[in-house]
């Protein structure tokens, strides 16, 4: 009952974007095979869409048919929430204006003139996330960026000032479709030759053989001291039917094998210390701890035994809320937290040193870059890959060079 209920709500929306969308196309054009390809397009779109989702193999989770198929409905969509908007507040402002008027006749030509330019500026505007969507589909999802952040501490041993690590997260294998540029990637990690690579989860979508066409990649990654990783929620198996409960036990094992045969030290509510001229920092790695319905693995006592509150840590979890909700106020005082999970949502606007926002936002505190509170840093990487929808849009993906500095 509640599902039909969703789908009706669901239908009702869409039909909503239809028509006003139809009506600022009808408004500026009679030509009559411009108007209903546009709706000949929006109904292949959705038809796609529901086809793909009724057949797909839900063991498989989301594969990168399904993916594209939301990633076309989503392009067709959102344009028309863009016109919905503007011209419901058109609309808004008519029967307000008719309601105080003494003319009862129907539209003035002014009126009319007015509604013919609203919808221009509607479709203009209409256009931009339109346009923004395919390129995001196409190239966006391609389009690293190399973000360096320079932090400093009055706790870091002498030697490890000037010492630099590359973070990367959420590969997401079972979403890529193009090796060679995935490969880009990757020879753009290695390129920042930093001391130290970390990885903070979701090599998967959910089975280890997504790993499986591009181990032979991801195996070249370099690093001078070495390669650390940890886990993400979607490592775990948890977003598909499994057959038999022991499938799911072996995928898992299977997923955690993936780090060591591409050179990962996995680290699961375990750490490790990084030492350079007698001197030395903390490397913890939990498992997943999220806020909500998400595993909460992550276990920070256990992780970090034999450490000692004095040494300078660095900590590895994959979900920012982690660090909201346990972390920063801790104190056992972890310095430097390595976040991922959240890539932005894929979707959003930045504008260096002036905007940055993303639907993200309101979900997660913490949620794309650098963050401080009390002398205490996160930095949240947006992702090497991308789920769900195949594109990115605004929210581009991330590798995070950090060079530590002696304060």
């Amino acid at each position: 009952m509640k599902i039909a209920i969703r789908l009706i709500i669901l239908f009702a929306i869409i039909m909503l974007l239809e028509v006003y969308a139809f009506q600022a196309i009808k408004t500026i054009t009679k030509n009559k095979i411009f108007r209903y390809s546009w709706v000949l397009i929006s109904v292949i779109a959705y038809i796609n869409f529901f086809y793909v989702s009724i057949t797909y193999d839900r063991t498989e989770g989301q594969t990168p048919q399904f993916q594209m198929a939301m990633g076309i409905m989503l392009t067709v969509l959102i344009p028309k929430l863009v016109i919905l908007i503007i011209m419901f507040g058109e609309d808004a402002y008519r029967w307000v204006l008719k309601l105080f008027s003494a003319v009862s006749n129907g539209e003035t030509n002014e009126l009319a003139g007015r509604r013919k330019f609203i919808s221009q500026i509607a479709l203009g505007l209409a256009a931009i996330p339109f346009a923004a969507f395919i390129y995001g589909i196409i190239q966006g999802k391609y389009n690293y960026k190399v973000l360096k952040y320079q932090l400093s501490f009055k706790d870091l041993p002498d030697t490890f000032d000037g010492y630099t690590i590359t973070q990367i997260s959420d590969i997401h294998s079972g979403s890529f479709t193009n090796r060679e540029k995935i490969q880009y990637g990757v020879d753009l990690i290695n390129q920042q030759k930093s001391d130290v690579m970390l990885f903070t989860g979701d090599i998967v979508n959910n089975k280890s053989d997504e790993m499986d066409n591009w181990m032979d990649v991801f195996d070249k990654l370099e690093a001078k001291d070495g390669k650390y990783s940890i886990l993400g929620n979607h490592d775990y198996g948890d977003y598909i039917d499994w057959d038999k409960p022991q499938d799911k036990i072996d995928n898992f094992q299977k997923v955690k094998d993936i780090h060591k045969k591409i050179g990962f030290d996995l680290l699961c509510n375990e750490n490790r210390y990084l030492e350079k001229d007698g001197q030395k920092i903390a490397l913890v790695g939990v498992e997943n701890w999220g806020k909500g319905g998400f595993q909460k693995k992550g276990d920070l006592q256990k992780a970090s035994v034999n450490i000692k509150k004095e040494d300078f840590k660095i900590l590895m979890s994959h979900d920012p809320s982690h660090w909201e909700h346990k972390v920063k106020e801790d104190p056992f005082n972890y310095q430097l937290t390595l976040s991922g999970h959240t890539h932005g949502l894929q979707v959003g606007i930045e504008i260096p040193g002036w905007l940055k926002w993303s639907p993200s936002q309101f979900v997660y505190k913490q949620w794309a870059g650098l963050y401080e509170e009390a002398g205490r840093f996160i930095n949240v990487n947006r992702g090497f890959g991308y789920h769900a929808f195949p594109g990115r849009v605004g929210i581009w993906p991330e590798i995070t060079v950090i060079e530590l500095k002696k304060a």
